[in-house]
């Protein structure tokens, strides 16, 4: 009997890429699904799609991640609903990678509503009910960037840093409630989140072979659900990358520069 059966996982950005692979292996498991996407036309596919595969539980709700009142009305429906949430993910996230100083005001602060401040206000919903029954499972979804960041990513390298501090300190805080906290940094996945973010295309062609497949992704993800897993580093080449530039930071910057503008 799988250990995710009965188990209520909300997922956001549960749409397309990386939030829909999720959605299928955890119903695979058996667990029942709550799906929250702004794209409500794609979300009730996915939906459809899951219900009639797995034969389990599962329900969506369009909200916009970067509205706060949105997040609070849903996630009051929600709990009204399934009066408790074992595991959530928060995988909803963009970015625009352009030079800083190229880089738009309203597309700055719309990465920080989503990647940073929807993911803290989605967290903030579950918190008191988890320490409540001193059990739960946060899981949030950062990047490779967060830990190294690179050139023409600056803007999306500091919400995903944000991500990881936010996500580091509330691991020793929920640790004396029983409650677990897990940092997912991914390399680049091959997801339509580069449809957005590199709508030049060149991004992809430079790298396209390096990078990883969304179900291999989520499948890291649902293996770890209700487990005491730190973080999930992926792919190991990279997450070796990230420790050497911790380590001799210059040394890195200087013989990777060329390597790094090829995004």
């Amino acid at each position: 009997m799988s250990r995710l059966r009965g188990k209520t996982i909300v997922i956001t950005g549960a749409s397309s890429g990386l939030g829909v692979e999720i959605a299928k292996q955890a119903a695979a498991e058996g667990a029942r699904l709550i799906l929250l996407a702004r794209r409500s036309d794609r979300l009730e596919e996915v939906k459809e799609s899951i219900r009639r595969t797995f034969s389990t539980e599962v329900y969506s709700y369009s909200v916009d991640i970067s509205q706060k009142e949105e997040i609070e009305n849903v996630f009051m429906h929600v709990l009204q609903h399934v009066s408790e949430i074992d595991i959530l993910v928060n995988n909803a996230g963009f970015g625009v990678f352009s030079e800083a100083h190229e880089a738009k005001w309203e597309e700055t602060e719309a990465m920080f509503r989503v990647n940073v401040l929807g993911l803290i206000a989605c967290t903030q919903m579950v918190i008191p009910h988890m320490k409540a029954r001193g059990s739960g499972h946060i899981i949030n979804i950062a990047s490779q960037a967060g830990k190294m960041a690179t050139p023409k990513s600056s803007v999306y390298a500091a919400t995903k840093h944000a991500v990881l501090g936010y996500t580091n300190s509330l691991r020793m805080e929920m640790a004396r409630d029983g409650v677990r906290v897990t940092a997912v940094n991914p390399g680049p996945i091959a997801t339509e989140f580069f449809t957005l973010a590199d709508p030049s295309g060149s991004y992809v062609a430079n790298v396209g072979r390096w990078m990883l497949k969304p179900e291999k992704v989520a499948r890291k993800v649902v293996g770890a659900m209700g487990t005491a897993k730190r973080e999930i580093n992926l792919p190991r080449w990279m997450s070796t990358g990230s420790l050497i530039y911790t380590l001799f930071p210059r040394t890195v910057e200087r013989l990777g520069r060329k390597a790094f503008f090829k995004k």
